[in-house]
């Protein structure tokens, strides 16, 4: 199992390089870099004189010098704009050297797990990072471990009553989850429960109370469960439905296998059939989907989360760095995710070990 670890370990470098290297190339190719949005912000500010101080020098922008922004195949941005302004500009993004230059100095800095700074919030990204990451995991851990914790004792009850009345009505609530998106459901929260039109029995903004740290550490621990309480079960209500099938129907396909019958044949309780020999081959499948499950909980299925309750997370720092072209945020997060999702699907194969010992990846050739 050791030598395992080891060449998955080992697999997640290349890996992680081809990722970067594919959205880097995507990203080149998009329009609207930093370098245009640093100048659509500078000619659509409406001064007819702006002075510009970057790199320790001054330089002034006059909408006077249209002549030099008019030149064949130039940014329309750029009209007004001296070409040494322009020219320092790229040189201060980095944006002077060659795409394949640019792509290994991001790789040799990120092997060192420098990630540079924001070319719009002034902060490093490292920090950038660990500052939004207690909202984003808060988020993952807790809804991830309700979505398992409701769905599959659902799952397995729904299996062993199939057909019956609790299967029924059951199911109408998974259906009601499947169909509801967790944002909708959060603003429906909003409106009941977080003084959108009825009641005001929860906060809305923030994953804790201005006055937190002058709280005593059970308030803390209060105030914290009572600020994530409505993000995360609108999160649960858009999650634990698809969940609760896939075990279900997991459970429905090893019931009926022969070695069920002959272990119900030996005269065995049904509930050492269902825990004892059901229960471990029935868990494979919903094992293999916990660490893509938790990757998109964390990320792009608490983006909407985080902007209705007013979260600053990981998922709407990428979002907003997309939006900006932030280049050194958007592929320190992408990085960081690409990371622990493959560091999570080592977890994933570690689990399947754990649920049935008869697993052996050693043998098998990565």
């Amino acid at each position: 199992m050791l030598a395992y670890i080891a060449r998955r370990l080992l697999l997640i470098v290349p890996t992680l390089l081809g990722i970067m290297l594919i959205n880097f190339a995507i990203i080149q190719a998009a329009p609207g870099g930093p370098v245009e949005q640093l100048i659509a912000q500078i000619t659509g500010s409406g001064v007819d004189v702006v002075a510009t101080r970057i790199s320790g020098q001054s330089v002034d922008i006059s909408k006077g010098n249209e002549q030099q922004g008019e030149q064949s195949g130039a940014y329309r941005g750029r009209q007004g704009l001296p070409e040494e302004f322009v020219a320092e500009i790229e040189r201060m993004y980095g944006f002077d050297k060659p795409a394949y230059v640019r792509f290994l100095d991001m790789v040799r800095n990120y092997a060192v797990f420098d990630f540079g700074d924001s070319f719009f919030r002034d902060q490093k990204v490292t920090d950038l990072v660990i500052q939004k990451m207690p909202v984003s995991i808060s988020l993952g851990i807790w809804t991830t471990l309700l979505v398992y914790l409701i769905s599959i004792p659902l799952g397995i009850a729904k299996a062993v009553r199939d057909g019956s009345r609790f299967d029924v009505w059951t199911s109408g609530v998974v259906i009601v989850g499947y169909a509801i998106p967790n944002f909708l459901f959060a603003i429906l929260l909003v409106v009941l429960f977080a003084g959108g039109s009825y009641f005001e029995w929860f906060p809305l903004r923030g994953l804790v109370s201005d006055n937190w740290s002058d709280l005593s550490w059970p308030a803390r621990i209060g105030d914290y469960f009572w600020h994530m309480s409505l993000p995360v079960l609108a999160m649960v209500i858009g999650g634990f439905a698809g969940l609760t099938m896939l075990t279900k129907n997991s459970f429905l396909d090893q019931i009926h296998q022969q070695y069920v019958v002959t272990a119900r044949a030996k005269g065995l309780a049904e509930r050492r059939v269902l825990y004892g020999h059901v229960f471990r081959n029935a868990m494979l499948i919903v094992i293999a989907g916990f660490p893509s499950a938790f990757i998109g909980i964390l990320f792009t299925g608490a983006l909407l989360i985080e902007v209705i309750f007013s979260l600053d997370g990981l998922g709407l720092l990428g979002f907003e760095a997309a939006l900006n072209r932030d280049y050194p945020v958007m592929f320190g997060t992408l990085f960081f995710f690409s990371l622990l999702g493959l560091l999570m699907n080592l977890i994933g194969d570690l689990a399947y070990t754990i649920i049935d010992p008869r697993i052996d990846f050693e043998s098998r050739e990565v």
